[in-house]
Parts: C-alpha cells; structure tokens; sequence
C-alpha cells in the first residue's frame, strides 16, 4: 500500500459544501466515489480524525474504527457510497469535515469537503405590545417580534393586509399609528432561519387602541359592564329574598309551638283524676 503522501491528490482546490442540520435531528454528509474505481479506505475528519472506513473484501464485513469519542454511537456510514451519517446532532458538532477517499484503482486520493452549519427549529414567536394614545390624536403602536432561543441567521418580517393584498416590511419591531376610523388592520410576525419559518396569531391594533369615542368598543365595554353590574344585583337579590324567607318561617313557626305546648298542657290537666272521688 502506498502512504498519502505517495498519492496524487484530486479536489482541494473545490469550494467546501454548505450542509444544513437541525438541533438534535439527524444529517447525512454524501460522499461520491468515482465510478468503476475500488476504494481502499476512507477517512473522515473534522478538526481531527473521526473515523476510518475499510470496505470488505469478497462478501467480509466493513472494518469501521470510530476515532473521536464525541462521535461515538452517534455516526454511521451509508453504503453504498460510505456518506456519513451523524444523529442526534449538537452544537458541537457545526464546523468542517473532509472526505479522504483513497483509491486502490487509479493510486489517487479525492478530497470532499463539507462546512456543517447546526440550527435549531423556531418555535412560535411571541409579541409584546407597547401604544400610546395622545388625546384627540392616532393611537401609536410599536409591535415587538421575538423567538425564544432564537440563535443566529434569524430574520423577522411584518405582514399587514390591506384592500386584499399583503404588505410585508422586515425587521423585528414595527411601528404603526391608528385611529378608530381607519380599517381594522391586523399583523402578523413572521420570523425564519435557514431550517424553519413560523408564524405568530394575527395581532389586530383596535382592541390595543380602545377610544371612548369609537361606538363599537364603547357599547360592547358598557354592555359587558352593564352584563356584570345586573349579574351582581341579581345575587345580591336571591341573598336577600333567602335571608327574609328564613327569617319569616322561624317567625311562624315560634307561636306555633308556644300554642302546642299549651294544649298539651290543658290535655294533662283534663286527663288527671279529681281527689274527691277517689
């Protein structure tokens, strides 16, 4: 066999090859081998060795040496090429990785190389609302986009309907201003990164801006105050009715028993036998 360094080489000078991976999902680097050519190892690296691949000969296993503990359990090898296979991806895992696939064939070596970029899957964005209502003037609204453990390459867009067309402007704040008359708009945040885009709930701008003056905020508060001040009384009612209706059974029942027990009384007193007759 002869060393590497004995090999003519083939693929340095090739522009690394962008992969994309998801946080704690799983990514395959592939790997071509040059048609009609028999491979004699393969060896992957990132930083420093990962692993060395030996295809087996007439029917025998693969001879597969994982060399770096980090990937241990965690890698595997796709035939029929031997791309490399790593799940349950980390952060640690982002950076370069290289190929060397030496050729039993033609005596060369090619180099492929990847640069592995880990991201993670955006969850639902969340909204903070700040306004500001200033007397007779717009309601101004500054609506604020964010993602929790959001990482890097993030954007943010606003999207705004308006005469049945969407209107979309980036950034993660977006400032509006709104008065009770003006057509009842809603937002939307959008936020992405190069794995995944999520959307927020529609975010409508009336109810964040109530004015006293606007008829249909002003009779659905006063109706719900209203609904709470009659459900109030209505209880405060039944107490009273309750409390009355107690108070006139004890009442009657009182005299009631004072007269039993007179009655008793006289019975007893006509029940006893007279002391002359006997």
């Amino acid at each position: 066999n002869l060393c590497p360094a004995d090999k003519g080489y083939s693929g340095d000078d090739v522009d690394p090859e962008e992969v994309l991976a998801v946080l704690q999902e799983s990514i395959t680097l592939p790997l071509e081998i040059p048609s009609g050519e028999e491979v004699e190892d393969i060896i992957w690296s990132s930083r420093i060795r990962l692993a060395t691949v030996v295809p087996g000969k007439e029917g025998h296993p693969d001879t597969i040496t994982v060399t770096n503990s980090r990937y241990q359990g965690r890698v595997s090898f796709l035939g029929p090429s031997y791309s490399l296979h790593i799940s349950n991806v980390t952060w640690e895992d982002s950076g370069s990785y290289e190929a060397q696939v030496n050729l039993r064939t033609s005596q060369i070596s090619t180099t492929q190389r990847y640069n592995l970029r880990v991201y993670r899957r955006l969850s639902e964005p969340q909204i903070t609302v700040n306004f500001e209502i200033s007397g007779e003037g717009p309601c101004n609204m500054s609506l604020t986009c964010s993602v929790e453990k959001a990482g890097l390459d993030v954007t943010y867009s606003w999207i705004s309907r308006e005469d049945g067309a969407d209107t979309a402007r980036e950034g993660s704040v977006f400032s509006t201003s709104w008065r009770p008359r003006d057509n009842a708009l809603s937002y939307t945040c959008r936020a992405g990164n190069p794995v995944s885009n999520v959307s927020s709930r529609l975010i409508p701008a009336g109810p964040f801006c109530a004015d006293p003056g606007y008829p249909l905020e002003k009779t659905s508060t006063s109706f719900c105050l209203l609904a709470k001040g009659l459900l109030l009384l209505l209880l405060l009612v039944i107490l009273a009715v309750g409390l009355w209706y107690i108070r006139v059974q004890t009442r009657c029942k009182t005299p009631r028993m004072k007269t039993l027990r007179r009655n008793r009384m006289k019975l007893r007193k006509k029940g006893k036998p007279d002391p002359s007759w006997a």
